[in-house]
């Protein structure tokens, strides 16, 4: 890490730019990349908890889980119930509960698989395509902005690490007790 990538990575640190120092390092302390990671990837996880408690609770407005689904049926054309709740994260029942919710707002349609009766296929109707795109508009030029400075190459392996990290936490535990 060169010392610009030092210095952006204490000036990406949350606790950093609140003004608590009390855990940046000081410029004779050598930095652990593994804890500095982790602690990266703990204040991440911690934001986006943070962003889902800040979903309003009304009635009329949407909440991050269920735009998960909309951006996940924006992402394919059609899925089933089942597929949607492991793209979202969810339980089935909570997508099943949502989609009513979002198919009696008009942005989703569901129909019978012609393949399978039995399987419910989701599909976005235009007005939930449209607001994908409208949230998406608002959301893009933050996250494009947030990794301004940052070669394609770091891009690159910083998705590489993110991957590595999903499989580790998507290993069960018995799995890494027999290794």
């Amino acid at each position: 890490m060169t010392a610009t990538r030092q210095t952006r990575a204490v000036d990406a640190d949350p606790q950093t730019r609140t003004g608590d120092r009390s855990r940046a390092p000081d410029e004779h302390q050598a930095i652990d990349p593994a804890q500095r990671l982790a602690d990266s990837f703990k204040g991440a996880m911690a934001a986006v908890r943070r962003m889902r408690g800040r979903e309003t609770r009304r009635h009329d407005e949407l909440g991050d889980a269920q735009y998960g689904l909309l951006f996940s049926l924006c992402e394919r054309h059609q899925m089933s119930s089942g597929e949607l709740s492991a793209a979202a994260d969810l339980s089935p029942a909570s997508v099943t509960e949502m989609l009513d919710g979002l198919a009696a707002a008009g942005l989703v349609e569901r129909s019978r698989s012609q393949r399978d009766r039995r399987v419910v296929l989701t599909s976005l109707t235009e007005r939930g395509r449209g607001l994908v795109e409208e949230r998406r508009a608002r959301f893009e030029p933050r996250y494009r902005a947030a990794l301004a400075g940052f070669s394609d190459e770091e891009l690159l392996t910083t998705a590489a690490v993110l991957e590595r990290l999903r499989e580790l936490f998507d290993e069960p535990e018995e799995a890494t007790q027999r290794s």
